[in-house]
């Protein structure tokens, strides 16, 4: 099983986080995002080749849980956590085979007046 993670870094912003994460199926697989921005709130996107990537979750750092969720996806296997408002994980339990895609984290950067993307 792969999960693989690409970054986009528009307009000179970095974003940190792994380039692919791998396990095995019914595993938990963690993928980091670093937003390097100080904000309260991420989204996080699933993108399979040749598809518009569906919303998966929304998270706000000082919230125990995700405030909502994309359809097709639930609280039963996808979840989110803040260490700070700078570091976010999504969490994917029991990874099935049709986990595998590029994941991205996105956030607002109003000081730029433009969205970030990971």
């Amino acid at each position: 099983m792969l999960l693989s993670i690409t970054r986009k870094t528009p307009s000179g912003k970095t974003l940190t986080q792994p380039t692919v994460v791998s396990m095995s199926l019914g595993e938990t697989a963690i993928i980091d995002c670093n937003v390097q921005i100080d904000q309260h709130s991420v989204k996080w996107l699933k993108q399979v080749p040749g598809c518009h990537p569906p919303y998966i979750l929304g998270f706000h750092h000082s919230h125990s849980a995700p405030a909502n969720y994309g359809t097709g996806f639930s609280s039963r296997r996808f979840t989110s956590k803040a260490n700070n408002k700078i570091e976010y994980q999504l969490i994917i339990s029991n990874v099935e085979a049709s986990d595998s895609a590029v994941y991205y984290c996105h956030t607002w950067d109003s000081s730029a007046s433009f969205e970030v993307s990971q």
